[in-house]
């Protein structure tokens, strides 16, 4: 059940706090700072992975080669590598990658962006 609405665009939550969150994509309000180097933040937990950058720490290790990682998303991505996984395809030629990033950057040569 998610009985909470965005007025902006309609988008249902079961959380008050996600749409409070979510309304943040809306105004840009971004109240969470680093103390560092003052980028700002949607969520504590946003600047809390953010924030493993000027730390150095990196609390996810790929169990097959060692390999750590400030991000569980970026580790799930290197493990996809091992597995030869390429679950992020292009849209316009089809070519497949093992991760998002990767995609990203190959999605250059069909938009000139350099």
């Amino acid at each position: 059940e998610k009985p909470y609405h965005c007025d902006i665009c309609g988008k249902s939550f079961s959380l008050n706090t996600a749409l409070t969150k979510h309304n943040r994509t809306h105004t840009g309000e971004k109240p969470y700072q680093c103390a560092i180097c003052d980028k700002s933040f949607v969520d504590s937990s946003q600047l809390t992975v953010h924030n493993r950058i000027h730390t150095g720490q990196k609390p996810y290790h790929c169990d097959i080669c060692g390999k750590s990682f400030s991000q569980c998303a970026s580790l799930k991505s290197h493990r996809s590598f091992h597995m030869g996984e390429k679950p992020h395809q292009c849209d316009i030629c089809g070519k497949s990658f093992c991760g998002s990033s990767q995609l990203t950057v190959h999605n250059r040569i069909h938009t000139g962006e350099k």
